[in-house]
């Protein structure tokens, strides 16, 4: 079996921009930007959250993952209050119902919402040949964690602006062999 080309950064780029933005209008009629941080470019794989406001402050993580002639997974990291914000607007109902219904309503949504845009990102490669499948969505929360791959996968961390929140699409990719 041959080899599969590298894929570019530029295309990464462009798919998870096309992804974020296109399901994040869509399902909450909210724009978002694509933002490199300060004094950083998105060509260069960075091994860590870095620009990530409030090092400390609550997160919501929906992480998806895709498998077949490329294997991989996306992070999408939200701010907890955006996280309960984005699931207010997706489901149409106030934050009082919201944290009335507990961190399981917010998980569900954060989980469909990065299942959408895991799925366009996928559909965007098998549209280019590397055919694959999504796997299920799961969702880690916490203030003070670093996810680190391992050292055969390629990362890249992509980072966005909604309604005055910071998103990061955090992408982890291995081609098969």
């Amino acid at each position: 079996m041959p080899m599969i080309e590298p894929i570019s950064e530029q295309t990464i780029r462009s798919h998870i921009v096309r992804a974020v933005q296109e399901v994040f209008s869509t399902m909450l009629g909210r724009e978002v930007q694509f933002v490199d941080p300060p004094g950083q470019t998105s060509a260069k794989p960075r091994p860590a959250l870095e620009g990530k406001p409030g090092q400390h402050d609550p997160y919501v993580v929906g992480t998806v993952g895709f498998v077949g002639k490329i294997d991989g997974l996306i992070y999408l990291y939200l701010p907890e209050k955006f996280a309960r914000l984005a699931t207010s607007h997706l489901l149409g109902m106030s934050e009082y119902a919201i944290a009335a219904e507990g961190a399981s309503v917010v998980n569900d949504a954060i989980g469909e919402l990065t299942n959408m845009t895991v799925g366009v990102f996928k559909n965007a490669l098998c549209d280019s040949g590397l055919t694959c499948r999504l796997t299920i969505p799961s969702i880690l929360r916490g203030s003070n964690f670093t996810i680190e791959p391992i050292s055969s996968a390629t990362r890249w961390i992509f980072h966005f602006d909604c309604a005055g929140y910071r998103l990061v699409a955090d992408i982890l990719m291995k081609p098969q062999e």
